[in-house]
């Protein structure tokens, strides 16, 4: 650590194994700070240096992850395998950097209980914005914790899918095939488009 760098600006990393791929997630001394569900190991590691101006610390499979780094890790990997009572919501965050608005819009995302879902209105409303859907979608679609923050359960008001991941890396189409599993494994199905002529709720 540079001798000028606090404790506190350390950023550690580590891979968790799931069904598609690896699952990057990073800490820092107060929380989470980012999980890429999507990401390549470098693509994580230059959004997260772009982002908070910090280098990352990668831990190995055979290393020793602190305290933090290693309970995240392992809230993850039980939640990946089916676990619905992994404790992800208790896992603490670090989203110092995000601006207010997000920050209240994701905290908001946090409180959907498992199994059930919002759309970007009722968000909109829970935070005292109505009419905000718009502003609202890009705050769940910056959101840099996936599952910790669940905007897989953020859906479109007609009660479709909606969209997924924002700018996260990986092809449209596969951050719906993601988005449809991981609240298919909370028991709700939806489908990505109403038939023609369909009606919205």
């Amino acid at each position: 650590m540079a001798a000028d760098q606090r404790p506190d600006d350390r950023l550690v990393a580590t891979a968790v194994a799931a069904p598609w791929g690896p699952v990057h997630v990073a800490v820092s001394d107060r929380g989470v700070v980012a999980v890429g569900l999507t990401t390549t190991r470098e693509a994580f590691e230059a959004g997260l240096e772009a982002r908070l101006r910090r280098p990352v610390r990668w831990i190995g499979g055979g290393e020793a992850r602190p305290a933090l780094l290693d309970r995240a890790a392992t809230v993850l990997a039980e939640a990946l395998a089916g676990d619905d009572s992994a404790g992800l919501d208790a896992l603490p965050l670090d989203l110092s950097d995000r601006p207010a608005f997000d920050r209240e819009v994701l905290a908001a995302v946090r409180a959907i209980p498992r199994g059930e879902t919002r759309s970007y209105g009722d968000i909109a409303r829970a935070v005292d914005r109505p009419g905000a859907a718009r502003a609202v979608g890009g705050a769940v679609g910056r959101n840099p914790v996936a599952m910790l923050v669940p905007c897989h359960r953020v859906v479109a008001g007609d009660g479709t899918l909606g969209g997924y991941g924002g700018g996260w890396w990986g092809d449209h189409e596969r951050l719906l095939e993601l988005k449809s599993s991981l609240l298919a494994a909370e028991g709700v199905h939806l489908p990505r488009s109403l038939p023609r002529g369909g009606r919205g709720r």
